[in-house]
């Protein structure tokens, strides 16, 4: 059976100007275009398609500042949320973005989010661990989240995680802020991004939440983590700032 996935990151409270938030966004965009091809044009969001396909913008520090002045980007006081897409039908090679920063609600986290292709071409150029590990990488860079990763819907539906976040994903990743990960036996990899926190690869072929032997790994996964404490009992983030 086949399995859909999507990458995200999530910090707690930590509010930032429209200029600090553009300058991040900005940082992702440029970094996600390097991982492949589909990421190197964008549209805002609209109500229909055709109106959609006439809205592609150049993701600057600028493009964003612009767009955060604008009532239906902002939340309240303090906060931006902003979605994009490729361009692309939904459901074939594209994708989409959608971003929350700047944020300070307690409970409430900031994220960014970005749904994967979910048929060939896009799956089989983008659905790889080197692919993947960049489109993190990219991620974790620009916005520097406490903990995040690339997430498969079936292992989601399969396993509701009731210890709380964070969830297990095919790849992992945790800031140095959250905690020290621990060791994992083969096949899990882990490695370095940067000096911001570290990443898991759970298994260096595409993971499938329908798969015994993947569901069994992500389990035991979760329970080495639950171990480290880098499973929180609570949803309570650290400070982000």
């Amino acid at each position: 059976m086949l399995d859909n996935y999507y990458t995200a990151v999530y910090w707690g409270c930590r509010v930032e100007s429209a200029e600090e938030c553009a300058r991040r966004a900005e940082t992702f965009f440029h970094l996600l275009s390097r991982c492949d091809p589909l990421y190197t044009r964008w549209f805002e969001k609209a109500d229909s398609r055709k109106k959609a396909l006439q809205l592609q913008f150049e993701p600057t520090a600028e493009t964003f500042v612009r767009f955060f002045k604008k009532r239906s980007y902002q939340l309240g006081k303090v906060g931006f949320i902003f979605g994009a897409w490729t361009g692309h039908p939904e459901h074939a090679r594209g994708g989409a973005v959608r971003f929350k920063c700047g944020y300070d609600a307690v409970g409430a986290l900031n994220s960014c989010l970005l749904y994967l292709p979910k048929e060939e071409p896009g799956t089989e150029r983008v659905l790889t661990v080197p692919v993947l590990a960049e489109v993190l990488r990219a991620m974790v860079l620009a916005w520097e989240p406490d903990w995040g990763g690339v997430f498969s819907d079936a292992y989601q539906e399969l396993r509701d995680e009731p210890v709380g976040p964070p969830r297990t994903g095919w790849l992992m990743y945790f800031s140095h802020r959250w905690g020290e990960v621990p060791a994992f036996p083969e096949p899990v990899r882990t490695a370095p991004v940067e000096d911001k926190g570290t990443l898991i690869i759970l298994t260096s072929e595409r993971f499938n939440g329908h798969e015994p032997a993947h569901i069994a790994l992500a389990d035991s996964a979760r329970t080495l983590l639950h171990q480290a404490g880098l499973v929180k009992e609570s949803t309570a983030f650290p400070s982000s700032t």
